[in-house]
This record gives C-alpha cells, structure tokens and sequence, in this order.
C-alpha cells in the first residue's frame, strides 16, 4: 500500500517542480508510512531514483526528523533509514537541513542526548561542507547547539566512571572532535581568506566552551593517562591542539587577553564564563602540562605567578571539589617555579594576592573535606615561604588582623618564629625579623585579642605558640647585645600577667564545674540506674559548645583535657619568669 501510494504521487509530480503545501503533506505522509511499515528499503530506492532527484530535493528534508528516531531505535531497518539519511544531507536545501537537524539537537530526550549527538553531527557536517562561504554562520550555530545539549551531561569523577560512560558524555567529546576536524583544516590550509576568519572565531569559542564545560569539572589524571588513554584527556589535548592550529597564542589568551574587547560589551557573567575557560587552560597548561610545548619559555615565574592569580583566586572561590583542587594544584605549580624569599610586598598590593590567601583561609576553616583542607594549609604555607622579608613582614600583620582565628594565627606565629631562626642562623643583616621592626610585629602578635576574658581554649593554639615563640627568643636574647632584650621582657611580662589572671579565672571555673559534676555523678548514681539514663545533666559551656547531650564520662574528659591544658600553658609561664628573672640576677 504504502509502495502504491509513492508510485502515485511520483507519476503526478516527475513532470513538475512547483509544488504545493497539499504536496508536500502527502508526500510526507507517505514516506512516514513507509517507515513505520519497515518499507525503508522501498524507499530508499526511491530516494535515491535519478528521475525523483527534484522531488526528494524539494520534499525530502521533511522526512529527517523520523529518520533520525528510527536510527536511534537501531533495529532492523536503521541500517536504510542512515543510507536515506546520507542521501538526503547531500541534495536537500542546506538552510533547511540545518535548522531541522538543528531543531533535533535541541529536542534531544534527556535521556539520549549522547545517542542524538553521535547520530546528528556527521549529517550536520556533511550539510555545512556543502554551505561555502555560510559554513562560518552555521558551523557557530551548531557548535552553540550541541554544546548546551553537552553540557547537560553528568560529568564522570573516576576512571571507572569515564570507562562505563553511562550518560555518554566520553561518547560525545570524541564525536564533537571528529565533527569539528574538517573546519580545523580548512583553517589551517585557508587562513587568510574570510571564510577561514569566521571559521576560525566560531573554533575559538567552540575551544572556549570546551573548557569551561565540561573539562573544568573533569578530573585529569597524567599518570594514569599513561597507562590507558582517557577520552577526556584525549578531548582536553585535542581542545589544546586546536587553539594552536587555528593560531590562537595561548599566552595572549591568558595573559593578555584578546577577547578584552569584547568582554566590554558582554554581559558580567560571560565574561567571567570566558575567566573560567581561561583558568581551566592554565590548568591545564601548567599542571597537565598539556600543550607545553607551543607555549614559550621566556614568561619569567613571577610574571606567570602573578597571571595565574587570577585565575587561582576564581578557581578556589568555587564550592566544588574539582574546581578547588585544581586551583590548589595550579597555585602549587605557578609557586614551585618562584625562588624562595623573592616576591617583594608591592604584590600584596594586587588584589589577587589579597583573596587568594583569604580564599585559602576559607578552605581551611570551612571545607568539609579533608583532603581539601590539609592541601589548602600545605599551600598556604608554600607561598609564606616564596614572600621576601618584608613581604613576609607585612603579610604576616594582615593576616593576625583579618583571620580571627586561633589555628590560622599560630600559623603566622610559628612562621614568625621559623623567620627569626632562619636569618640568624644565616647572619642577614637588617632583617624585618630583628630588632625595632621585631619588636613592633611582636607588639601586634602576642596578645589576648579579648584581654581578661580571652576564651583560652578556643584560643589554646594561638596562646601556645605565643607562649614558644616568647621562650625561644628570651633564651635567644639574654645572652646577646641585639638591643631588644628590655622591650621584649616588656612584652613578655605583659603578656603573661594578663594570661595568668585568664588561667586563674578559668581554672577556678572549670574546676569547679569538674568536682560538681562528679559530685553530682555520685549522688545521683542510683538515679541514672534506675530511669536507664533517661535524667538530663546540667548543661555545661565549654568552648561555646553546650555538654548538656554529652554523657557523663565525655563532659569528665572535657573538662579535665580543659585543666591539663590550662596546666600546660601555666608551666610554659613560669619558664618564661624564670627566663627573666635569672637574667637580672
């Protein structure tokens, strides 16, 4: 029936070309029949009829969209419904093939985006090949098309993950490549032309996008890499490999910024998308080292470390794990590269170099995971250690002042210490860790940020390495003429005044909550028996943290890990008294 149908519509239509809308509904309705009915073979032979060419030519595309559901079906008749498909990319308007097969990218089902893609980019290939000067307009387009649909797709976070490739976004990287490789060459072999210019600007953003999604978000690996082929890796160097083949200079893109001219009239959040696309490449060039090898080597470190900040501070400021990790990574990398004690403070100036420590400190404190963490201080403390003198001076000042926390400022405080022992061990003289400008820092450093009612066991890391730092320099001093000695006993017995009257209140208070709940632990012992433990304990603070919920034996341990740490600090305090008072005898 549905053969019958065609043979009568062919014999009205082979001997006209002005076809009508009628015409076109029932030539459509046809060939529909014959797919659902499995006649595909039928009807590619009739597609492919030299004496039906101008019908086809006329009519065909219409029948795109149900060609494609069919090949993706991949049953018996897709085989026919594919060589149809082909036929009909290659003699079908080109404007109207793409805007279909566009329309079906972005129709794609949720559930099949890879499967749409893999099956759509070789027959819009094969229609912007046949489009000549137009290519440059559609190519753009269908790049922006399939790279929303791509982005969509859950990115795998472990090699096995990537090798099951359940929602295809491996699948999808690969044929995007081999979709976009014939335009790459055409630009390579052309690329004075205007078709070439317009090609090349619709390959750099495709490149752009690339990175931002989904490569920022993929976890590369180089080692493992080395042992079985990623696709995502193959996908990132392949992203690299064409920025340089289109002549697009990675360090103007990273650097110097082509695109700055447009980002003026772009929207805020396109253009920090565009800073997204750039920190990923810098990930990639510097971490990955991928593509290393077109990249020049006359960039100094300070000058890429100072670059690279930028992206460094947009990567960490991020709440992913990707991202955070590869902005830890890139920082390791951009600092490795830095002598040690060589960044002079005027780079504290630069606003990078302000929120990236910041950035840093939020990860420390704040992340839940602690891998993050851990890298995060590993960090920290490498860029303390690449600071000159006066850097590390000035830095150390900011950060006691913005961090408000006690475990971040015993960092700073111990990193005082480690700069007082290196430059008198190496003898360097007028050093922003000796004498006046010592001391100065030490007026700002140690102190009870809250005087007599200072929290000393929320504040427990920062007293002790205090208390260290004291005790080392009073051994240090008393028997050397550096001209510091009265000013630091000044400081020091300050200090431990104040902490003596703060480790008499609080062991008085927690002394007296310890012998009152073990009292109350023996009064009450028959009670707890007898309700099953169901009687509440009076609530205790401790580190502004309730104990009411806490068993008993834990509030004991509390409370007594409480005194055995005033009794810590109290010892570290008479050593220092006796450090001064037996230098004046």
């Amino acid at each position: 029936m549905a053969a019958n149908q065609l043979e009568d519509v062919v014999q009205r239509w082979r001997t006209t070309e002005d076809f009508k809308p009628e015409d076109h509904k029932l030539f459509l309705n046809a060939g529909h029949t014959c797919i659902a009915q499995g006649d595909c073979t039928q009807l590619l032979d009739f597609i492919k009829e030299e004496a039906n060419q101008h019908i086809v030519r006329s009519m065909g595309s219409g029948l795109l969209p149900r060609l494609v559901n069919e090949v993706q079906r991949k049953d018996q008749s897709s085989a026919n419904c594919q060589a149809i498909l082909n036929h009909l990319v290659q003699i079908c308007s080109v404007k109207e093939l793409l805007n279909i097969l566009l329309l079906q990218v972005e129709d794609s089902d949720p559930n099949g985006i890879a499967d749409s893609i893999v099956v759509l980019m070789p027959l819009i290939q094969s229609v912007l090949l046949r489009m000549g000067e137009a290519k440059a307009h559609g190519l753009a387009l269908a790049l922006d098309s399939l790279q929303k649909q791509i982005s969509k797709l859950p990115v795998p976070y472990s090699h096995k993950q990537e090798q099951e490739d359940v929602y295809g976004l491996c699948r999808s990287c690969t044929a995007v490549l081999t979709f976009v490789q014939p335009f790459v060459q055409e630009v390579k072999n052309q690329d004075t032309n205007s078709v070439a210019t317009e090609l090349r600007a619709a390959l750099l953003k495709f490149c752009m996008e690339s990175l931002r999604e989904p490569l920022l978000h993929v976890q590369l690996d180089r080692e493992a890499n080395m042992t079985e082929i990623s696709p995502l890796w193959n996908f990132a160097t392949e992203i690299m490999a064409i920025l340089a083949v289109i002549q697009e200079s990675l360090p103007k893109i990273l650097f110097y910024h082509p695109l700055r001219g447009k980002e003026d009239t772009i929207s805020e959040k396109d253009a920090y998308h565009l800073n997204e696309s750039r920190a990923c490449m810098a990930y990639l060039l510097f971490v990955q080292l991928i593509a290393t090898e077109v990249f020049p080597t006359v960039f100094c470190p300070v000058f890429i470390l100072q670059c690279n900040m930028e992206y460094i501070n947009l990567l960490l400021s991020r709440k992913d794990e990707s991202c955070i990790l590869k902005g830890l990574d890139l920082h390791v990398k951009s600092l490795e590269r830095v002598t040690d004690c060589s960044l002079s403070v005027e780079l504290l100036d630069l606003k990078p170099f302000h929120e990236v420590p910041k950035n840093l400190i939020t990860i420390m404190i704040d992340c839940p995971i602690q891998h993050l963490r851990g890298k995060s201080l590993v960090v920290f403390q490498l860029f303390i250690e690449k600071l000159n003198g006066e850097a590390k001076h000035t830095f150390f000042r900011r950060i006691m002042k913005t961090s408000h926390h006690a475990g971040v400022e015993s960092i700073i405080i111990k990193n005082i210490k480690n700069q007082v022992e290196r430059y008198r061990k190496s003898a360097y003289e007028d050093s922003w860790f000796e004498g006046t400008l010592l001391i100065s820092l030490l007026r700002d450093t140690i102190i009870l940020p809250q005087g007599h009612e200072t929290d000393l066991l929320h504040g427990m890391d920062r007293v002790m390495e205090s208390l260290n730092l004291l005790r080392y320099l009073l051994i240090q001093e008393r028997n050397n003429s550096t001209g510091i000695w009265i000013d630091l006993c000044h400081i020091a017995n300050s200090y431990t005044k104040l902490l003596r009257l703060c480790l008499s209140m609080s062991k008085s208070y927690y002394g007296t909550e310890l012998r009152r709940l073990r009292e109350d632990k023996k009064i009450k012992a028959k009670e707890f028996k007898e309700a099953s433990g169901k009687l509440s304990i009076q609530s205790l603070t401790v580190k502004t943290e309730m104990l009411g919920n806490m068993p008993c034996e834990a509030q004991d341990k509390v409370l007594q890990c409480a005194l055995v740490t005033y009794d810590l600090m109290e010892s570290l305090v008479v050593r220092i008294e006796e450090i001064i008072e037996d230098s004046q005898n």
